[in-house]
């Protein structure tokens, strides 16, 4: 899988560029980035494999924080919303 393939609308590789960016603005462009990846790919891989891309040069910038910790972030949500959550107990 190339870069282009990860990033395809070049977000991650953008946040990089863009001088004085904030930890919440990173955050914000990973949202987007994840909302683009398919249900059944190995998001934590494609972290990896960004970080190692993008990150290593620069280990301060806000968006290398933000995709290190979308590594170790639980990817599976534990909530559970509407009638089942409320009637499952």
């Amino acid at each position: 899988m190339t870069i282009n393939d990860l990033d395809p609308k070049g977000l991650i590789r953008e946040s990089y560029r863009i001088d004085g960016i904030s930890t919440p603005e990173c955050r914000s462009i990973f949202l987007d980035w994840a909302l683009g990846v398919a249900q059944t790919a190995d998001m934590q891989a494609q972290i990896g494999e960004l970080l190692a891309f993008y990150g290593k040069d620069v280990p301060d910038h806000p968006m290398t924080t933000v995709l290190t910790e979308g590594l170790t972030a639980p990817m599976q949500s534990k909530r559970r919303g509407g009638r089942k959550a409320r009637f499952s107990k």
